[in-house]
């Protein structure tokens, strides 16, 4: 699998899945772009490690849930680059709380970053990519987006919203060559899970059947192959990487 010449933006870049996948394209030869919140420091040790790689890397330090933020990142890609091939909506945040609790900046907080900069990012491709007619968005969203979760109606109303999204528009652009996926992971052992405590991670793992919780690697893994060539025929599809979690 090789995705040599392909420009790629991978939004949420700098750590957990999000770099995951920004690695494993620049290890397959991708020009990859990829957003950040807060750590430039972080952001451009990773640049400088993607580029000895051979290949062009940037980072944007961009709020996900800003739409003009989206449009600028997608159109100085194209602009130095020449195009976008693919998009990886990835950026995400939780703040968990029973609904009792949850107050409305907590709802906002987490279904802007999650929900809107899905929205956000695939709306500047749009244009692009149906022009060009090809191009790849591949959305993250999560089990707990089928399946709810006790504690996270924030966040699993964003992940279910990706979904229904993501369904609607691959029906828009799949006459123009343009797939539009979704990957669902379950538990992925990354610093947002870190905190969890042992007797939650226990009970977590005793609902998998493979009895392991995946790797950012595994995600990874997963959003290339929908990225690939091989995976042209395959759109609106909602593929869970979770060990069995949620069938």
């Amino acid at each position: 699998m090789s995705f040599t010449d392909k420009n790629v933006l991978v939004t949420g870049g700098t750590r957990g899945i999000g770099r995951s996948i920004v690695e494993s394209f620049a290890s397959k030869g991708a020009n990859v772009a990829f957003t950040y919140r807060s750590s430039s420091d972080e952001a451009n040790a990773l640049v400088a490690e993607l580029e000895e790689r051979g290949v062009k890397a940037r980072a944007i330090q961009a709020d996900a849930a800003d739409f003009g933020a989206a449009e600028a990142a997608v159109g100085g890609i194209i602009s130095e680059w020449g195009s976008i091939d693919v998009v990886v909506n990835n950026a995400g945040v939780t703040k968990d709380m029973l609904m009792l609790r949850m107050g409305e900046d907590d709802w906002d907080f987490v279904v802007g970053t999650n929900l809107k900069s899905v929205f956000n990012y695939s709306k500047a491709a749009y244009r692009p990519m149906m022009k060009q007619r090809k191009g790849r968005i591949i959305n993250l969203s999560s089990v707990v987006g089928v399946m709810g979760n006790a504690g996270q109606t924030n966040y699993a109303a964003s992940k279910a919203g990706i979904i229904g999204f993501s369904k609607s528009l691959a029906k828009e652009l799949g006459a123009r060559g343009v797939t539009v996926n979704v990957v669902a992971p379950g538990y992925v052992e990354t610093d947002m899970t870190a905190s969890i405590s042992d007797g939650a991670r226990e009970a977590m793992l005793g609902s998998v059947p493979v009895g392991r919780p995946a790797t950012p690697d595994d995600i990874a893994s997963a959003v290339l192959f929908l990225a690939s060539e091989g995976a042209s025929y395959i759109t609106g599809h909602v593929l869970h990487v979770d060990g069995g979690l949620a069938m």
